[in-house]
């Protein structure tokens, strides 16, 4: 008798990838001001830090599209966590004996970053490839392990160097770094499906040329700048419009966006067999503009730390969403298309922040001025479901693959 393969244990194997991308994205800006003071590292420097790690995570996205379907998803989400467990571990070792300690840190920052790029090509097909019912909302309970790892990571790490002193902020990297280290363990013996068989999946070239993957690629970059402008900013927008300290405002901000977005995508994946995805990505779309709308132009600054808070709630479904969209639509994308969207997804989480500042630099230091122009993307978002709903069905779809 064949044995039943144990899928559950793809998915912890799948959430735990998400929260150790969490762990390399969101540790390493807790200890920026721990590096200054220890190392004699300047602002300009530690600036390159975040830079590093989603340039590096950009350019491994880029490369996907030619290498995992050859090396296989097993290898290469195996290989994405003993980067992702390496580099953090390195970050507590590199800087004490290199001659030079930023080198150590960028070494280790670029490794991680390494690791979080295959994490965030890989961990959504391997579950789309699953034979799970409601994929929907398996993908936005999936997604919401970012989140809830963003929490872990903020407050566990706070309470840490509140109890023992940021002078040991070594120990507790070397603890995040046993989280992908264990989880390599589960992706070396959990059962991985290809996503389309041998053959049948579509190139980068073929992708290119669908007027139906452009919409979706404009879905992703509109749902990264969305999701990412307000992130970026919310320990800063908190500061600043609430009148409190820095500590304060990292803890409230970022922790209360990742919060909501969490609960977002919870939510959706327990309730989404009642929901109509297109129906619930439109209503978080206009409620997005409106959360953007209340922190840029409100004059209350509780209003605006509530507009900031709930557009965690709008952005939580749009990434996932729009993942599971491009399923639905393009069947056949393979592998080249889940990595052309992780990187369009991380094409306007760079651009959206670099805006937002640029904008409100330009407006005398003003803040508001910048998050009032990022209302943009989740805007186009809504035009670009709206066209997306009214042009392609399952039906003209499926023409537009065989030609």
């Amino acid at each position: 008798m064949t044995k039943q393969k144990n899928y559950k244990k793809t998915l912890i194997a799948c959430y735990l990838g998400f929260v150790t991308q969490s762990i390399s994205a969101n540790f390493a800006p807790l200890l920026f001001l721990t590096f200054q003071n220890i190392y004699g590292i300047g602002l300009e420097k530690i600036a390159l830090i975040p830079l590093t790690f989603y340039l590096t995570q950009f350019l491994i996205d880029l490369a996907a599209t030619r290498f995992v379907d050859i090396i296989g998803y097993r290898v290469c989400v195996v290989v994405s966590q003993v980067l992702s467990s390496v580099g953090l571990a390195l970050m507590a070792i590199l800087p004490e004996v290199l001659p030079v300690p930023f080198l150590g840190i960028i070494i280790a920052v670029i490794l991680y970053a390494m690791g979080s790029g295959l994490i965030e090509v890989l961990v959504s097909p391997i579950v789309e490839a699953c034979p799970f019912e409601n994929k929907d909302g398996v993908m936005s309970l999936l997604h919401s392990f970012y989140c809830w790892g963003a929490v872990a990571v903020i407050l566990g790490s706070t309470l840490f160097f509140a109890v023992f002193g940021v002078e040991n902020w070594k120990v507790l990297t070397l603890v995040w770094a046993a989280v992908p280290l264990y989880n390599t363990l589960n992706f070396m013996s959990c059962p991985i499906e290809r996503l389309t068989e041998d053959g049948e999946s579509m190139r980068p070239n073929q992708l290119r040329r669908l007027p139906l993957f452009w919409i979706l690629i404009l879905l992703m970059v509109c749902s990264g700048a969305s999701e990412a402008a307000m992130a970026q900013w919310a320990s800063a927008f908190t500061e600043s419009a609430m009148g409190v300290s820095k500590t304060v405002g990292d803890l409230v901000g970022p922790c209360l966006f990742a919060a909501f977005m969490g609960i977002s995508r919870t939510l959706y994946g327990k309730m989404s067999e009642k929901l109509d995805l297109t129906k619930t990505m439109l209503t978080c779309g206009v409620l997005c503009v409106i959360c953007y709308l209340m922190a840029s132009l409100s004059a209350l600054p509780i209003l605006g730390l509530a507009g900031c808070a709930f557009c965690g709630v709008s952005v939580g479904i749009m990434w996932p969403g729009s993942i599971s969209i491009s399923s639905q639509k393009c069947p056949r994308g393979g592998t080249a298309m889940f990595a052309l969207l992780a990187l369009a997804g991380d094409l306007g989480a760079t651009i959206s922040p670099a805006m937002v500042g640029n904008i409100s630099n330009m407006a005398g230091g003003n803040l508001k001025s910048g998050l009032f122009a990022a209302t943009a993307f989740p805007l186009i978002l809504v035009l670009g479901l709206l066209v997306l709903n009214r042009k392609y069905n399952t039906k003209t779809e499926s023409l537009e693959l065989k030609k």
